[in-house]
């Protein structure tokens, strides 16, 4: 049932450098038989005033005006729906969602078995959606955290990780990346195994999962992920044909992926990657941001590297904001806006507090990750608790200056959902460096 959401409309005006605070608009907010976390959002790259959203379970929100009005459906699959959603836009304006499925109904953490990762696609801005296709099915074997972008074919990219079975303490059991592709959303081909070192199925440090891809405008794919204490990389220059023989170590994770943060259930720093495909003089570099607890277990960390020859060499990893006490900033998620290619990363932040208050922050860089500069988004501060599931991530979208951040946030122990549509002429950019350079 499709229904009108009210849209909190209160402002409030910060004196630093006299820029009004963004407007926080509350999508949807738990209840009784309706959980909410794990957001995603896409801005349709025909419309930019159409922006998508989701949460978990099988909840989708809508806007053609640019945020101002918002309504709401849910998704239904024959192969059900449990979470992890996933929203991308092509240059169409067609929008994809992703999500997994469980048939049962009981839970695939219940020991029952996750079958599929679905994909569905609307062609009205969200309104309505086919009834989806399936994804990797390959019982008794579980699927778990997919991730979808559009090469420059139009082709779509879907990644994930597949347990042998999940949580399963046998040494022999294997966690690997797969890849499968879609000419059209519909028809799948049959998934590739791109990770050369598989890991366990406990779903901790040492499993392989968090897959990323990413395409840039000349046909080559990259997909990045975490496992046993590091961010891997794989990548193909013939559009996903043929692929590293041994995967590209990016960076060292101290303190592996999965760590914990005062006040959530569970957390992670799980990579996200993205490249740059405008027409602009960086046109071609690779990002990766991720956290990790390299300074201590009290003091997690956001950091960004990027690469100008396709992951054969990365920068020094590059700390987010300008925190330097025994503070957390976590769960980042970044977009590439692919006309201007700028960047933006949003993430979680307690500097500004004793105590488990959070923020929720924008990084931003218009020279390709040279300098950032940190804003903080959220009107007022939250504090999570750790007996509400809070979920694994947030999401940002990003299209020809206009900036969708997406958030879950907790007050009095229940989840509520956010977003902000942001223009890049409201955000004060970095002065770019004086004789800059084509790579």
């Amino acid at each position: 049932m499709i229904k009108r959401l009210a849209i909190l409309v209160s402002l409030c005006f910060c004196t630093a450098g006299a820029r009004a605070q963004f407007r926080n608009i509350k999508l949807d907010e738990a209840s009784s038989g309706n959980r909410v976390a794990e957001p995603s959002i896409a801005i349709n790259q025909k419309d930019t005033r159409n922006i998508v959203a989701a949460s978990i379970l099988d909840n989708i929100y809508y806007t053609f005006d640019g945020g101002q009005s918002w309504e709401s459906t849910k998704l239904s699959s024959p192969y059900g729906v449990y979470g992890d959603p996933v929203l991308i836009s092509d240059a169409k304006g067609t929008i994809y969602a992703f999500h997994l499925s469980d048939p049962t109904g009981e839970g695939w953490r219940n020991e029952k078995s996750l079958d599929y990762i679905v994909c569905h696609i609307s062609k009205d801005g969200g309104k309505t959606w086919e009834e989806g296709s399936p994804i990797g099915y390959n019982p008794p074997k579980d699927q778990d955290k997919p991730w979808a972008t559009i090469d420059s074919k139009g082709d779509v990219l879907v990644t994930w990780t597949q347990f042998d079975k999940y949580n399963s303490p046998d040494s022999s059991c294997q966690s690997n990346i797969l890849l499968s592709t879609s000419s059209n959303g519909k028809k799948w081909t049959k998934p590739v195994k791109i990770s050369q070192m598989p890991g366990n199925c406990l779903d901790d440090d040492n499993t392989t999962e968090g897959a990323v891809p990413a395409a840039t405008a000349d046909g080559k794919v990259f997909v990045a992920w975490a496992g046993r204490n590091k961010i891997f990389l794989d990548r193909s220059f013939d559009g996903g044909g043929m692929w590293l023989t041994n995967d590209i170590t990016v960076t060292d994770q101290p303190g592996g992926w999965d760590f914990e943060i005062p006040g959530h259930d569970r957390c992670n720093g799980m990579p996200v990657l993205m490249v740059d495909k405008s027409k602009g003089v960086y046109r071609g570099c690779l990002y990766i941001a991720w956290a990790d607890q390299r300074n201590g277990e009290s003091n997690t960390d956001v950091w960004f590297m990027r690469s100008n020859n396709y992951g054969d060499n990365w920068s020094s990893p590059m700390k987010m904001g300008k925190d330097s006490t025994q503070k957390h900033q976590y769960l980042p998620w970044m977009a590439v806006d692919q006309v201007t290619g700028y960047i933006y990363i949003v993430y979680y932040d307690r500097g500004n507090y004793e105590d488990n208050q959070t923020d929720v922050y924008l990084a931003y860089s218009v020279d390709s990750g040279i300098n950032f500069k940190n804003v903080k988004i959220s009107e007022t501060p939250f504090i999570p608790v750790e007996t509400s599931f809070f979920g694994d991530y947030t999401n940002i979208s990003a299209h020809d200056g206009i900036i969708t951040p997406v958030w879950t946030r907790m007050d009095d122990g229940k989840t509520s959902v956010w977003t902000a549509v942001i223009k890049q002429d409201e955000l004060i950019p970095p002065v770019e460096p004086k004789g800059k350079k084509k790579r």
